[in-house]
């Protein structure tokens, strides 16, 4: 009984130390602009867990610095996804969208067209 107590204990403590308090990870978002950035950024900082969050307007790419023990990317593309963006996981309901921005429209062709400057600005930044 001892060893089958012991053996559990082994196991638990491995899969507690096997999550990462500093994982990184990245993942798609859509967007088209500054504000856009500053608002997923925000939902991704604000889940319990993550602590770093960066948005490239130009590859729509998030990259992420999270603990594993408090949060997973699921999680982080829910509320992303709240604000109205979607992510390769899980899409922004139309009562989202329709509360970012009117120039934040991303999935109109036009609006991604007129802001094709600022992916430019962000590169030679």
């Amino acid at each position: 009984m001892k060893q089958v107590t012991l053996i559990l204990a082994l196991i638990v403590t491995t899969l507690t130390f096997a999550q990462n308090k500093n994982a990184k990870a990245s993942m798609e978002v859509d967007g088209v602009c500054g504000m856009c950035k500053e608002r997923i950024e925000k939902a991704a900082i604000r889940t319990k867990g993550v602590k770093s969050a960066l948005w490239s307007i130009e590859t729509h790419e998030l990259k992420l610095i999270y603990d594993e023990r408090k949060t997973d990317l699921k999680t982080i593309s829910k509320n992303i996804a709240a604000v109205g963006h979607d992510t390769k996981e899980i899409k922004a309901t139309d009562e989202a969208y329709d509360s970012v921005h009117a120039c934040c429209r991303y999935r109109d062709k036009d609006i991604v067209k007129d802001h094709e400057g600022e992916k430019k600005e962000e590169n030679e930044n």
